[in-house]
């Protein structure tokens, strides 16, 4: 199986090197809009690079991995789509609503599976949570708690790129408590404040952001999310039942200093500093199902119609930080909001269940 990787950045180079180990892969073409970066990382990984990204593709392939800059993303899932070709994508599709609904809508009339990179999913963690909740053993749920919490921020120049935090960060826990779950998030209430970089602020975004949202069948969930957490590198998410409950990302190297004098375990290792160390091996299991998904063998486990339902409710949250009034995830979907979210809000979050979509497995 011949894959082409389109980006040669951090993520591309982890991405590329975990692919040579992917079973049934025998070939890697790698592509960037910059040639130079290009050749560099294939030489570092004895692989090929080519010209340009139509190269690539003249030169026939049986799978290609997007993880080109966000804003290229739509362009090139298009090119993919246009080509014939599977294709694996990072998150997110696009920056705003209208660009993820083409795709969306290009990906379904097409022939060929899209996946995109929630890597979440992947992890043995939340895949351990998602079965004990949907086997009944937490009973009935009543509260998810998620935080998404980088130990320092990204260069400045990434920000006004980005989509903003919970576009970025946030939507990981949006998208995750989807697929635990299987319901849909109707409302949310959001607050972003600035205590670091003026960066952030001059980009239109925030340092730290929280979150109330209410499911459709009246659970609770409170998302955070930061740039500064000096701690470490910290991801979990409690799911909280009448019956039970299981806290992923409490493991060895959260960063949880505590502050009681006696506790039942100690940290073994240093804690968490990046994303990519504590995902490691979800993304790893992410492309090796792509692989599977290229060669028709199995469903994509995360289509572009599943990231647009997280982006709508990164949206609603975006739009509800900025109005300082809460916003039904409805008036957004309805709406097709873009990428700036300044358009005004809803009205007060809904009380009554009702019921909705449930997500894919």
């Amino acid at each position: 199986m011949k894959i082409g990787l389109i980006g040669t950045g951090r993520i591309g180079a982890f991405h590329a090197a975990t692919l040579q180990n992917v079973p049934g892969v025998t070939d890697l073409v790698v592509a960037d809009a910059d040639p130079v970066r290009a050749a560099a990382l294939a030489g570092d990984l004895g692989v090929r690079a080519a010209d340009d990204i139509a190269a690539m593709y003249a030169d026939g392939l049986d799978g290609v991995v997007i993880t080109a800059a966000t804003s290229a993303h739509a362009t090139l899932l298009h090119q993919a789509l246009d080509a014939g070709v599977p294709v694996f994508c990072e998150k997110p599709v696009a920056l705003d609503v209208p660009g993820t609904r083409a795709v969306v809508a290009r990906a379904e009339a097409g022939r060929v599976p899209v996946q995109i990179g929630f890597q979440r999913r992947f992890d043995a963690g939340y895949r351990a949570a998602r079965a004990a909740l949907r086997s009944g053993e937490l009973g009935w749920l009543h509260t998810l708690r998620a935080c998404t919490s980088d130990q320092s921020p990204p260069p400045a120049a990434f920000i006004p790129t980005s989509g903003g935090l919970f576009r970025d960060c946030s939507i990981h826990d949006f998208d995750i408590m989807r697929w635990l779950t299987g319901r849909e998030v109707v409302s949310v209430y959001a607050q972003g404040a600035n205590r670091g970089a003026d960066f952030f602020a001059a980009g239109d975004d925030v340092d730290t952001c929280a979150a109330l949202l209410r499911f459709d069948d009246d659970t609770l969930a409170t998302v955070t999310a930061t740039r500064y957490n000096g701690a470490g590198h910290d991801v979990r998410l409690e799911v909280c039942g009448s019956a039970g409950a299981r806290f992923v990302g409490l493991d060895d190297r959260a960063p949880m200093p505590s502050a009681e004098t006696e506790l039942s375990w100690r940290r073994a290792e240093a804690p968490y500093a990046t994303f990519m160390e504590r995902f490691h091996d979800a993304y790893v299991t992410e492309l090796e199902v792509f692989a599977e998904v290229a060669a028709g063998r199995t469903p994509s486990p995360c289509t572009p119609a599943e990231a647009l339902e997280a982006l709508y409710v990164a949206e609603a949250c975006d739009r509800s930080r900025r109005t300082g009034r809460p916003v039904a995830v409805a008036d957004v979907r309805a709406a097709g909001a873009g990428a700036g979210g300044a358009t005004p809000g809803a009205g007060p979050a809904p009380g009554s269940r009702r019921g909705g979509r449930r997500s894919g497995p």
